[in-house]
């Protein structure tokens, strides 16, 4: 098993998270199961970035689903990745967009999508949804167990 940890740099070790997205280390593992079309599901429901005008924190939960081709995103990499959005100020949007691209480029997987469900700023919650097209046929894809919004009535 140690072949799929030869190349990684975080996991086991102390690493530390960012303040930058763009600095932060996204490493990979290899897919035992390249020949399964599959759904692999991170959720991180307690996501924090901050406002970009105000420096006020905002929060999330944040669904990450895809199907692996040659790679699987190494965890504790992705939890550091996530972690370093927690004092960098961006849009909602640029936010759950700029995760997913991160993941497409680093994994080129069959297919991927990303729901960023925030909680309301000024009485208004962003939802933010992408993915890269239709899920491989046959895929079992669950819903991402996020309720909308409803306010408190």
């Amino acid at each position: 098993m140690s072949h799929y940890t030869d190349n990684l740099t975080q996991l086991g070790g102390d690493a530390r998270p960012v303040n930058d997205p763009k600095d932060a280390v996204l490493e990979r593992v290899p897919n035992p199961h390249p020949d399964v079309d599959y759904v692999a599901r991170f959720t991180a429901p307690e996501f924090t970035s901050l406002c970009p005008v105000t420096g006020q924190p905002d929060f999330a939960h944040i669904v990450i689903d895809y199907v692996p081709g040659e790679w699987l995103v190494e965890s504790k990499s992705l939890k550091l990745f996530l972690t370093s959005f927690r004092n960098h100020g961006a849009f909602h949007e640029d936010c759950t967009i700029y995760i997913a691209k991160r993941l497409k480029e680093l994994l080129d997987p069959r297919w991927l999508r990303i729901a960023g469900y925030w909680y309301p700023r000024g009485g208004i919650p962003i939802d933010v949804f992408w993915q890269t097209g239709e899920a491989p046929k046959g895929v079992w894809v669950p819903e991402t167990g996020v309720a909308p919004y409803r306010g408190r009535g």
